[in-house]
């Protein structure tokens, strides 16, 4: 028999450590090996009891969650979830934690409302396995990143015949930086789908605007895609590209989630493939499923340039793993090269090629 999964809760509500305990424990597969207060007693309970996964609060008495998470990257790797607050410094500290090794996060659970507990509960669990196949890597201190590059100057914008599609999840937030931060200022609109919850998604956007060199926006409905630019999904809603005259815009859709996620990535490279066709190119990115898997085929076989990232970078190679079974990639590379092919690919004159699956 498996041996069950071991979790630490860390968390300085004894509500939340009770809750979060009972849940966990209801999976046959989890076990729950103890709970710390603090960091500190995290710390001793770490060095005791060996868990697999530490689920630690976002914000902390005496040490804070993020000096804990980053000494605990750099000296001890371990996989971490994250547990949430839902307000706007929430999401920012959320965010950094991912940047520093977070593996994934949860929003912490509204009380009182037994199938919206019941669906966290499920939820909770299943990032739990997740996170415990991860394989972590010790945090390693650089040297501040340099400035990104200069925007385009507002008379130079303009809107774009191409369009670059992206879509991720678990492990997203930052392969997404990372992919922006490579792509130019004059690089075609970016449209993107990342799993993430509603709050979460603007705070995203802003970081994003923030640390790379491409204008980044959360989308809004009538949005024109512009050079230069990026638009990512509001959370909670579908992003479609729809084609108005001469031009590419943004909208939001609250049909219902697919692959039980909204935003979905398949429809966001379904309405791409709608929309620009062979103008357009796509990147799936890491994430747990096989949300995009599809969109990404369908794209492959109009003849667009379609990259998948490879196993070694991602977080989960669930999404972009499915991708490359169906041979819905044109391409699979690490992360540190997607930008350079998505680019290369928006500027190369449009041709359509043979469909013949990766090998």
């Amino acid at each position: 028999m498996t041996r069950p999964i071991r979790v630490l809760i860390v968390d300085d509500s004894a509500l939340v450590r009770q809750m979060l305990t009972a849940m966990l424990t209801a999976a046959p597969d989890i076990e729950v090996v103890g709970v710390a207060a603090d960091p500190y007693i995290a710390r001793d309970q770490i060095k005791a009891l060996n868990p697999d996964v530490v689920t630690l609060d976002v914000e902390m008495p005496r040490m804070d969650g993020l000096t804990f998470l980053r000494n605990l990257m750099r000296l001890r790797p371990l996989p971490v979830v994250m547990v949430s607050s839902l307000t706007a410094r929430g999401a920012e500290v959320t965010l950094q934690a991912l940047a520093l090794g977070a593996v994934d996060f949860v929003c912490k659970p509204e009380l009182g409302v037994a199938t919206t507990l019941q669906n966290y509960a499920g939820e909770l669990a299943e990032k739990i396995r997740m996170a415990a196949q991860v394989r972590v890597v010790p945090l390693v201190v650089t040297p501040q990143q340099a400035a990104p590059l200069p925007r385009l100057a507002q008379s130079k914008l303009r809107t774009t015949d191409r369009v670059i599609a992206l879509g991720a999840s678990t492990g997203g937030t930052e392969a997404i930086k990372e992919v922006l931060l490579r792509l130019p200022p004059d690089t075609p609109g970016v449209v993107i789908a990342q799993h993430i919850p509603p709050g979460f998604s603007a705070a995203f956007a802003e970081r994003m605007n923030r640390q790379t060199g491409l204008v980044v926006k959360e989308a809004a409905n009538g949005d024109r895609v512009m050079l230069g630019h990026a638009y990512i999904a509001p959370g909670n809603r579908h992003l479609v590209l729809a084609r108005d005259g001469a031009h590419y815009v943004c909208h939001l859709s609250d049909a219902d989630p697919v692959n039980r996620h909204r935003p979905s990535v398949d429809v966001l490279f379904r309405s791409v493939a709608l929309a620009a066709g062979i103008n357009a190119c796509a990147g799936l990115l890491t994430g747990m499923g096989a949300d995009g898997a599809q969109g990404l085929k369908e794209l492959y076989d109009l003849g667009v340039h379609t990259v998948a990232q490879d196993e070694m970078t991602s977080v989960v190679w669930g999404m972009p793993g499915e991708a490359v079974k169906r041979g819905a990639a044109t391409v699979v590379l690490p992360i540190a090269e997607i930008a350079a092919a998505l680019y290369a690919a928006a500027l190369a004159p449009r041709q359509r090629r043979p469909v013949t699956p990766l090998s």
